[in-house]
């Protein structure tokens, strides 16, 4: 589902041009690569930072989807985020942040995509192969605030998107036994 990352700290910044929030750096630092920081000159700064310590999974940028060992700021306030387990179903990919009394959710609904809902209206697609680069597709008739485009873009950059169908990974599954 996610390329496997590097922990090059001395990595420039991803940059992407958003139609609506303009330029929008996504920079992931630290030793090992335990802190991912979305930035812009028109959108909240967002900062998630993996804890000292927890196991790393190679398949996720920030390194972790245990919420325990992940901490979440927007725009310097302290944010709920709860990674889905990221089993068998497309669902278990959920990413959830509660922020100022605002849900979102990120989750996969294609191959290649993530679909970003806040209160449970969907407000575009991201995709991002989980090396910092991001793209945002926003829907037309979405309201799309500076805080949404943040936080949407850091959990893009985070947890990668998109995700194969269940009867996919199931066909996957299956043959690995197969000699």
């Amino acid at each position: 589902m996610h390329e496997d990352r590097t922990h090059d700290t001395t990595a420039v910044p991803a940059a992407v041009e958003d139609d609506h929030h303009g330029e929008i750096l996504v920079e992931l630092t630290g030793e090992q690569g335990e802190t991912l920081v979305v930035s812009g000159e028109r959108i909240p700064r967002v900062v998630l930072t993996r804890a000292p310590g927890a196991e790393i999974d190679d398949h996720i940028a920030i390194g972790t989807r245990d919420p325990r060992h992940l901490t979440l700021t927007v725009d310097g306030r302290e944010a709920t985020i709860k990674p889905g387990r990221g089993r068998l179903s497309r669902r278990s990919y959920r990413v959830d942040v509660r922020c100022a009394g605002t849900s979102y959710r990120l989750v996969p609904d294609s191959i290649p995509s993530s679909r970003l809902t806040r209160n449970g209206k969907r407000l575009g697609d991201f995709s991002s192969g989980g090396d910092r680069r991001v793209l945002a597709e926003w829907r037309a008739e979405a309201a799309v605030e500076p805080r949404d485009a943040a936080i949407g873009y850091a959990l893009a950059a985070a947890f990668g998107t998109g995700g194969q169908p269940m009867w996919m990974m199931a066909v996957e599954t299956v043959s690995e036994f197969l000699p």
